[in-house]
């Protein structure tokens, strides 16, 4: 409980904190979105969080504007996706808006990263234990992320993998293992890796 409460408590500071330092870049980026594609800066779905709660992710918007956002997990080479949408979404920059989900309680930093709506139906009926992933706070990234298994899943297989991944952090969490995951995180972004 007492490590829960630290995970909880770092995640408010280094929320501010990178919201803080991070608001130059969020104007350049808002500027750049709105500049080169109609609609709004930000992207909101409906996601499951902690105990199966469904809460709004914020993103960065990548994409045009279309019908099918809720219900279609953008793919490789997706035309839905603006060209300055691929630059944020292969530097993860489209997930910094998630840090104010971090400070309303929806996520955490780390955890499993949370699932549309149409995906938590559809794998719960085919994925063993696939809601134990929601006994955690949902992450802006996860121990699933730094071992290669994000983006989409054509194949059930890779949502296995996945929520394998998912369950194995639930299951082995600790605040060390939290701060292993930030700092391969942090190491696969600046590489272009995640």
């Amino acid at each position: 409980m007492m490590q829960k409460t630290v995970k909880r408590i770092f995640d408010i500071i280094f929320a501010l904190m990178a919201l803080v330092l991070l608001l130059p870049l969020w104007v350049v980026l808002a500027i750049w979105i709105g500049a080169t594609s109609p609609g709004g800066i930000f992207f909101r779905q409906r996601r499951t969080g902690l105990h199966g709660r469904e809460f709004n992710l914020l993103k960065f918007r990548s994409m045009r504007i279309n019908d099918i956002a809720d219900e279609a997990q953008a793919g490789t080479n997706d035309p839905r996706v603006t060209a300055v949408g691929r630059l944020l979404r292969k530097s993860s920059l489209d997930e910094l808006p998630q840090l104010i989900n971090v400070l309303r309680g929806d996520m955490s930093i780390i955890g499993p990263r949370p699932h549309m709506l149409k995906h938590t139906e559809y794998y719960s009926r085919l994925i063993p234990d696939y809601m134990r992933r929601h006994e955690m706070r949902p992450g802006l990234t996860g121990y699933a992320q730094i071992k290669g298994f994000r983006g989409p899943t054509p194949r059930l297989e890779d949502m296995e993998n996945r929520v394998r991944a998912d369950l194995e952090y639930i299951d082995r969490f600790s605040l060390w293992l939290d701060l292993k995951i930030f700092f391969l995180t942090i190491w696969k972004m600046l590489t272009l890796k995640l």
